[in-house]
């Protein structure tokens, strides 16, 4: 798909971790096929994942209560939101596809992932009332979660301790992305990649770049509460 771009927010503190892999080889396919990839390798940049007065670069409406919402919708229409965040989101804007790749922490992104999410995806930009879910503002882009896990496949069923893997996608595949107006990919889920032999981990990676090579094709899921919960 010559043409296409693509931006991986990759967010592992360890370049030869499976991670890693999985973001390399993304890289290495998307490429292959003519796409433009962009990689924000969140430790790498240093990125700052706390939401801060520091975000908005002009004068604050409200100086005597801040209210970190707010003031940053106000600093993107008044174009004054830091650098960082102006950066990123021209990253997003561009994109055709957004690929997000870390492991899972608590159920959920690590930290510096999650404050790329609360910075960069901000009223204005990623929505605005009542463009939220499929009218957000992201509309027409792809998102796609690749992620891997501490626990087995078997743990995030419906009768595992863990219940079903689908439980944890709810408030990342729907509350943040198809809020925004993403229209989401079935999720890419390597579980237990550091319990596994090396041999299953190399059908893990290889399992990823032969769903790439026709990524295009794919129909985004459901993005509704019986997809997650209905099953």
């Amino acid at each position: 798909m010559a043409g296409k771009k693509v931006l991986i927010v990759y967010a592992h503190q360890e370049p030869k971790s499976f991670n890693g892999s999985l973001k390399r080889v993304a890289v290495e396919e998307l490429s292959k096929q003519g796409c433009t990839v962009t990689v924000s390798d969140l430790y790498a940049m240093d990125f700052e994942p706390r939401a801060t007065r520091k975000d908005i670069t002009g004068a604050v409406s409200n100086p005597e209560v801040f209210s970190y919402a707010v003031e940053v919708y106000e600093a993107y229409k008044q174009r004054s939101l830091s650098s960082d965040i102006i950066e990123e989101q021209k990253k997003v804007q561009e994109a055709d596809l957004v690929i997000f790749q870390f492991p899972l922490y608590w159920f959920s992104v690590p930290a510096i992932l999650k404050g790329w999410m609360d910075r960069v995806l901000c009223q204005g930009f990623a929505f605005d009332f009542p463009e939220i879910y499929d009218s957000g503002l992201l509309k027409g882009k792809l998102a796609l979660l690749s992620l891997t896990t501490g626990s087995t496949a078997e743990m995030y069923s419906k009768a595992g301790i863990s219940g079903d893997f689908r439980y944890f996608l709810w408030p990342l595949q729907h509350g943040t992305l198809h809020f925004c107006g993403f229209q989401v990919l079935n999720p890419q889920i390597s579980f237990a990649p550091e319990f596994v032999s090396e041999a299953e981990r190399k059908a893990m990676v290889t399992s990823w770049a032969q769903r790439l090579q026709n990524i295009w094709q794919e129909e985004p899921i459901q993005c509704t509460s019986p997809w997650y919960f209905g099953q």
